[in-house]
């Protein structure tokens, strides 16, 4: 009878042919457990939702009750705002406004666009108004006629009361549009790229000209998934992250904002110039200045004395965005999950990371930041690492980007660092890609050749690279 071999009998190659299977496969599972771990934008918040529902969806650690409260901010988030002679929405909207509801701007959570054509309004942009000085909390001063910020659309004979206004519709204040300014820059291998800048124009002022005094900014609607990652990141982390960027030449700097929640200043963390502190006041912000829905935040509504036929209409409630909805839109914000990085593993992908970083983006878009140990808004964010790729600080963009505007401790030439996570599903959700403040960028590569001031030093980085690996850095980002 035949004797069974033992693995000791088993002949030297074979031996080694298992020693090596077994080490491929150990190897395989690092690489697998090392990409999915890099495919985690957002710890336990990331999902694997790649459509137009990315940017929408609740965090993976909601218990019951919890998505349920989300559910009830995701229906505030998308319904229209209306007059009380209305039945198919809320009531609040106007007397003057921008937009119906919150997700006309925020498409899916994601971005806004600027206007397709010379004769369209601006929608999902809003354009921020001041003159010289500071208001009583040392923020932006608003225009005597006009407010903080234009209003171009109105309750067109659909007023909210009757005997003070009659049938005289609500004037807007202006009409809105925008016109392109293009130039081309050319790669040192001779590929071009043909750039454009926004010029605002403003027609049918019906309250009397600006000033020559008067500064406007065009800001573009901004994704709003992940901002409880944010929110939850200690004051600690951003201001220590300031002095780390110090030692290698970069002066990112916080924003110091009023808080109308807390009734102090506080750290700004959202809005393009990190003039928001929390989600709270930048939800109940974007309430009364894109909608004319008030709260208890914001009770005043946007009718400055010479808009008299403004200033007639009575609320639709008291207040129009109440206190348990504004909650819960606040928990639906806190509560979106943020969608995996996609082609970890692809070796072009891998190459475009590191020609970021060397040429030193991430020295402000910040790879990774994590959340503090306890936060009590919703205590699933507490210590969470996660890669959004910001600092969350104010950075000099050079004259260019310049909107000769301060607001707070912003400079006219400062930006809050931008988040780039999501950047490769923008297009599927909102249908956008503009990026920048103003949208002049139609894609990362734009925005790239936009930056100045002290981000020159990547913009030149990148400009000098050859085409193959400008593509490896762009694919890297689409991946993010």
């Amino acid at each position: 009878m035949r004797k069974r071999m033992t693995m000791y009998d088993r002949p030297l190659t074979s031996l080694l042919r298992l020693a090596l299977v077994a080490s491929y496969l150990a190897t395989l599972r690092f690489v697998f457990a090392a990409d999915v771990d890099r495919a985690l934008s957002a710890g336990d918040f990331t999902i694997k939702r790649f459509d137009k529902t990315a940017f929408s969806e609740p965090a993976p650690p909601l218990n019951f009750k919890q998505r349920q409260i989300f559910m009830m901010g995701r229906l505030h988030f998308n319904i229209r705002w209306v007059t009380v002679n209305s039945l198919q929405g809320d009531w609040g909207l106007g007397p003057t406004y921008v937009a119906e509801r919150c997700s006309v701007c925020h498409v899916g959570g994601g971005r806004g666009h600027p206007p397709q054509a010379a004769d369209e309004q601006l929608l999902s942009m809003i354009v921020r108004l001041s003159v010289p000085g500071e208001d009583k909390h040392g923020g932006p001063k608003a225009h005597r006629h006009y407010g903080d910020q234009f209003q171009n659309r109105a309750l067109r004979g659909q007023d909210v009361n009757y005997f003070f206004a009659g049938s005289e519709p609500v004037p807007t204040e202006a009409d809105l549009y925008l016109d392109w300014i293009e130039k081309t820059i050319a790669f040192p291998d001779g590929e071009e790229v043909t750039l454009r800048a926004p010029k605002l124009r403003i027609e049918n002022l019906n309250f009397g000209p600006l000033g020559t005094d008067t500064m406007r900014s065009l800001r573009l609607a901004p994704p709003i998934f992940g901002l409880g990652l944010l929110a939850a990141v200690p004051e600690t982390s951003i201001l220590a992250g300031a002095e780390r960027q110090k030692e290698k030449g970069f002066s990112g700097r916080p924003n110091y904002v009023w808080d109308a929640v807390s009734n102090k200043i506080s750290l700004g963390r959202f809005g393009w110039k990190a003039n928001q502190p929390n989600i709270r006041q930048q939800i109940a912000a974007a309430a009364i200045g894109d909608m004319g829905a008030n709260s208890h935040l914001y009770y005043e509504q946007n009718c400055p004395p010479v808009q008299t036929i403004c200033g007639a209409q009575l609320p639709a409630n008291d207040p129009e965005l109440i206190d348990s909805d504004l909650n819960e839109l606040e928990f639906w914000t806190l509560g979106l999950a943020v969608p995996a990085r996609r082609s970890v593993g692809d070796p072009e992908v891998t190459r475009g990371e590191k020609l970021f970083e060397e040429a030193q983006c991430a020295a402000c878009h910040l790879p990774t930041l994590k959340t503090a140990t306890e936060f009590s808004a919703l205590p699933q964010l507490a210590n969470q690492v996660f890669h959004a790729y910001t600092d969350l600080l104010l950075h000099d963009m050079g004259d260019e980007l310049a909107d000769g505007r301060p607001d707070f401790a912003a400079s006219p030439r400062e930006w809050r660092t931008a988040p780039l996570w999501g950047l490769g599903l923008s297009k599927i959700v909102s249908g956008s890609s503009a990026m920048l403040h103003d949208g002049r960028a139609r894609d990362a590569e734009e925005a790239i050749l936009w930056h100045g001031g002290e981000a020159s030093v990547s913009r030149d980085a990148f400009i000098a690279m050859n085409k193959q690996d400008r593509a490896a850095m762009l694919k890297f980002l689409d991946s993010i």
